[in-house]
């Protein structure tokens, strides 16, 4: 009979998300009435941007036309959209990355788990607690894990608490590790990271020989005009980092599926015989041995984003998800309870009631409130006693939910 990988059976019993949606429906079917409204999981709600849109409906009728028509693209991406990306998001900040360092992808939550490919399993890992479930779960399904204590920490894994008491920040590790997850604005806390902290990130990974991956999805949310936007802002950066970027949710592409992730050139591993080996080159194969590319269409969708046009809409799209994101941080400091996040991210981070665990939290929510959040113990250990609330909604929701928690107190 055909063999499993057992690394799967060390996950815990669901994703995160999934077990969300379990527990909802299970609520659902016995209250099929109930209004539920939906502040857990980051999908945006608002419409596509009309540039975008509109480039789209062009590409659709380029694919009708013999002399337009666009079969396999490039793995790596159209030129005209890596080179818009390198402008606009990179150059445009003092970052020194060009257009053949960006790879287009169909999501970096998938960019995120491939990467381990080109990776070495004898790495050591680090990643902040609380956590995007991806980080952990992705090297626990490629055997780079031992398994999960009864905390659902794993084995060889070094966990780096993020906590009101240290303000959100990850503290560098006590011991040398390889890898390092980073994700600023952070999911799922909402924390920013300057500069200062950054750097220091920066330096230890070039001091300790180790590779940042860093995880940027979020940056057009940033509002504080001295926190820096991409890890390339950081001087050395090219020498120790990755980067992941999406153009889900600042540009509501979640149901449209393009990222990128950008792999420096000369940026350097090793062989298992110490001998020097560009990390480019070999993500390149990767993906020219497995993927296919992102399609054409959503592709000029994309580029349309960095345009007048889109730029002027897509601002108005951030604007309107970090104002949700005020109304709920003013709401719930206003029904007392403790809020954290919501100032350069499109999350806020909650202290649950006294007494009240991150999933009864979320049951009380669902039952009493018909509100759907995400429980911090999702994310980690650390996460434990918090719960984040997503501003990815209408703002009529918003209001009502915050309404709702409101009447229920704390």
């Amino acid at each position: 009979m055909v063999k499993v990988n057992e690394n799967y059976l060390k996950l815990k019993a669901g994703y995160l998300f999934p077990e969300i949606a379990r527990r909802v429906k299970a609520f659902q079917e016995i209250n099929p009435g109930a209004p539920l409204i939906r502040l857990g999981i980051g999908d945006v709600t608002e419409p596509l941007p009309e540039a975008c849109r509109l480039a789209m409906k062009t590409a659709i009728d380029d694919m009708g036309r013999h002399e337009d028509f666009h079969g396999y693209g490039p793995e790596q991406g159209y030129a005209w959209l890596r080179e818009a990306i390198a402008r606009h998001d990179f150059q445009a900040r003092g970052c020194a990355i060009t257009a053949e360092e960006i790879f287009v992808s169909d999501g970096s939550k998938c960019d995120s788990s491939n990467i381990l490919d080109i990776l070495g399993e004898e790495n050591r890992i680090a990643v902040t607690d609380p956590v995007y479930p991806v980080y952990v779960d992705s090297n626990v399904m490629a055997g780079r894990t031992g398994d999960a204590d009864g905390q659902g920490q794993y084995g060889g894994l070094t966990y780096l608490p993020i906590t009101a008491a240290n303000g959100f920040v990850a503290p560098l590790p006590s011991t040398p590790v390889d890898l390092i997850y980073l994700c600023f604005p952070n999911n799922p806390t909402g924390a920013g990271a300057s500069r200062a902290h950054l750097q220091q990130w920066v330096d230890y990974a070039r001091s300790h020989g180790s590779l940042i991956l860093f995880d940027a999805a979020y940056e057009a949310f940033i509002q504080d005009p001295d926190l820096p936007h991409s890890i390339y802002e950081i001087e050395g950066a090219r020498e120790c980092a990755i980067e992941f970027r999406s153009f889900s949710k600042n540009a509501g592409f979640t149901g449209t599926r393009c990222a990128f992730t950008v792999v420096p050139r000369g940026l350097m591993g090793q062989s298992s015989t110490a001998e020097p080996v560009e990390l480019w080159g070999l993500w390149n194969r990767r993906q020219c041995t497995k993927f296919n590319g992102v399609s054409y269409v959503v592709q000029r969708g994309a580029e349309a984003v960095y345009s007048a046009e889109g730029q002027v809409q897509i601002k108005a799209l951030i604007n309107f998800y970090m104002e949700n994101a005020a109304i709920i941080r003013r709401e719930l400091t206003a029904a007392g309870f403790e809020v954290y996040g919501g100032e350069q991210a499109p999350y806020v981070w909650l202290k649950t009631p006294a007494g009240t665990d991150s999933w009864g939290f979320f049951d009380q929510l669902l039952s009493r409130a018909h509100v759907v959040g995400t429980p911090g113990s999702g994310f980690g250990a650390a996460g434990e006693g918090y719960f984040r609330l997503s501003a990815f909604n209408s703002r009529a929701n918003v209001n009502e939910a915050m309404s709702r928690l409101r009447a229920l107190g704390t």
